[in-house]
């Protein structure tokens, strides 16, 4: 894909939201409550005021027909995963596939269950796509983390190796010689809502 180098590449919003939390007792992290609303909203406005395309590409799994009712995603587009139980690897490959075939030059990765990144942290790994063969992580304290941006031209690739709950890890890590960390420990705090102990990053 040729690209003019005076235009801004366009990057694509991915919001992988089909978790079930099962560690969190059967509770979907799309729905978990930040500052009293759905979990899934909070990240979608991160991903828009981060400089994405508003039409942010949303996987739904669990409780999918709630979260559609619960939450106001307007404006972005949302992908049902049916096989949301086997992880995250098929929650990614549903979300690169919509894509293929788009003009999107890079997908902007990020996982719902992650409140403490914003916008701060999504910007930033936003400029570093400059054409679709790009490839960029956060990084916190030189720790590779998320968001992750995958330049179009990466996506065969990843899609066949995307596999369980690894995602791009595998891909990340056999091209790491092309990999662009951008810090984002000064910005972002990387935890994760895992387990019922992950509750306390939330806030009511």
């Amino acid at each position: 894909m040729k690209q003019n180098p005076h235009t801004v590449p366009h990057v694509t919003a991915v919001l992988l939201a089909a978790g079930g939390g099962r560690r969190l007792g059967g509770r979907p992290k799309a729905l978990l409550s930040q500052h009293g609303r759905p979990l899934v909203e909070h990240a979608v406005r991160a991903l828009r005021e981060g400089g994405c395309d508003p039409a942010v590409r949303v996987v739904l799994g669990a409780a999918a027909s709630e979260v559609r009712d619960r939450a106001d995603l307007s404006g972005c587009l949302l992908l049902e995963n049916a096989d949301w139980e086997q992880g995250m690897g098929s929650s990614l490959r549903t979300a690169l596939g919509a894509l293929d075939g788009t003009k999107t030059d890079a997908a902007l990765v990020l996982l719902v269950d992650q409140p403490g990144i914003g916008a701060a942290a999504v910007s930033r790994v936003r400029r570093a796509c400059h054409s679709p063969a790009s490839l960029a992580a956060a990084s916190y304290g030189g720790r590779r983390g998320h968001p992750v941006l995958l330049g179009a031209g990466h996506w065969p690739g990843i899609l066949r190796d995307a596999a369980g709950d690894k995602g791009a890890r595998a891909y990340l890590e056999a091209h790491a010689a092309l990999l662009t960390l951008v810090e984002c420990g000064d910005v972002a705090d990387p935890g994760d809502i895992d387990t019922p102990a992950d509750l306390g990053r939330l806030t009511p």
